[in-house]
């Protein structure tokens, strides 16, 4: 595959830079080259949001080649290295060209939504690339529909593995739920089931694809805002804050986002990555109180955490579901296969979340969410 023949192919840069490094390492090292060394070229879509954002950076400062298809010209990078595909996702065939002309060898599809959109990435995959990674989430594991009280059945056992049941309810989110996320995530699309993504994308023979299931994400950009309600309720100097005692022993995993980024961007560069499916997440899971007792400790509250039975919690600060069936999930299959560590400490990563969202207020603030005076009544009638 020397010479001109190679750029013949998609993802043609691939082989090019492969070729390139396996005739360089004729020492005593031989064939043992590292995947990293060389630069690919990559497309991403969706890769200007939240988790989009430190990806492209971290990719670009490892000197990849890469391409961002986006929807807003707002959106666009303003980096001249970057080139930028400007279109619907929801009409890909008609950017086919533009694609082609970028020549990808792997594309990062961070805002697959659903079995459709799917179906039609893997469609033109083929003739655009030699491998496609889809972000994908931890809500398609069955564990995930027993906390919704959606599955039924025992609790799921943890922890929760690559291997672990999927949900068999497709429909996790009633629509006025879904319509609510909608507000946040744009690329939502009505059909919403990661769980028909991942089935598309791992079951098609012509193009290798890896699945990459992330947790609840927090950090700068966070369009959930996740500190939000602690953080206020400290600058709102309340001495106490009270959580129902099933909500406090909870278990769930987390991820900062530039250490998400690192395990996409670490997935998409490693060849041993394709026909993978790989959790990303911190270990341990904190309970829920474990990790707000963390924050509260990076922000200096000198409150006291006050935990209460569900019956004399008040109803504002009750959680529907399940809450026995912890989310406890392990990461050790892409430590172990792609050696993949956090690059970012959690204190660090709490601390630089904290700094982000003191600068950074919700558009609307639910005020049901801050019933102080419920609170208040609840603090005074404890035991």
């Amino acid at each position: 595959m020397r010479g001109k023949n190679c750029n013949r192919l998609p993802g043609s840069n691939f082989y090019c830079a492969l070729e390139r490094v396996i005739f360089r390492n004729r020492g005593p090292d031989r064939g043992r080259f590292d995947y990293a060394v060389f630069h690919m070229r990559i497309l991403l879509i969706g890769g200007s949001g939240f988790i989009g954002s430190p990806l492209v950076r971290e990719l670009r400062d490892s000197g990849h080649q890469l391409a961002l298809f986006h929807r807003r010209p707002g959106t666009a990078s303003s980096n001249p290295e970057i080139v930028n595909i400007q279109g619907d996702r929801n009409r890909l065939p008609e950017y086919t060209k533009q694609i082609q002309k970028f020549s990808p060898d792997v594309i990062i599809d961070l805002i697959l939504s659903s079995g459709k959109q799917a179906r039609q990435l893997m469609s033109h995959a083929p003739e655009l690339a030699r491998r496609v990674v889809a972000i994908s989430s931890m809500d398609v594991y069955r564990a995930w529909g027993v906390l919704r009280e959606l599955e039924p059945g025992p609790l799921e056992p943890l922890p929760i593995v690559e291997d672990s049941p999927v949900r068999s309810i497709r429909r996790l989110y009633p629509a006025a739920a879904l319509k609510a996320m909608q507000d946040v995530f744009s690329w939502l699309d009505d059909d919403y089931d990661k769980i028909a993504v991942e089935e598309c994308i791992m079951n098609d023979s012509r193009v290798p694809g890896t699945i990459l299931r992330l947790p609840m994400v927090y950090g700068p950009g966070d369009p959930l805002h996740r500190f939000f309600p602690l953080l206020k309720r400290f600058a709102d100097r309340r001495s106490a804050i009270l959580m129902a005692d099933d909500i406090a022993a909870w278990r769930a995993p987390r991820g900062y986002v530039d250490n998400v980024a690192h395990g996409i961007a670490l997935a998409a560069t490693t060849e041993q990555a394709a026909g993978r499916v790989y959790n990303i997440c911190e270990e341990p899971s904190f309970s829920e109180l474990a990790w707000q007792k963390r924050i509260a400790a990076e922000a200096t509250w000198p409150g006291e955490f006050v935990v209460l039975p569900p019956s004399r919690t008040p109803k504002h600060l009750l959680l529907p579901g399940n809450a026995a069936q912890h989310v406890v999930v392990s990461s050790e299959r892409i430590r172990a296969e792609l050696h993949y560590q956090e690059s970012v400490e959690t204190n660090e990563a709490i601390r630089r979340t904290i700094a982000w969202e003191k600068e950074n207020s919700p558009r609307t603030i639910n005020s049901e969410q801050f019933d102080y005076e419920a609170e208040d009544a609840a603090l005074a009638h404890r035991v």
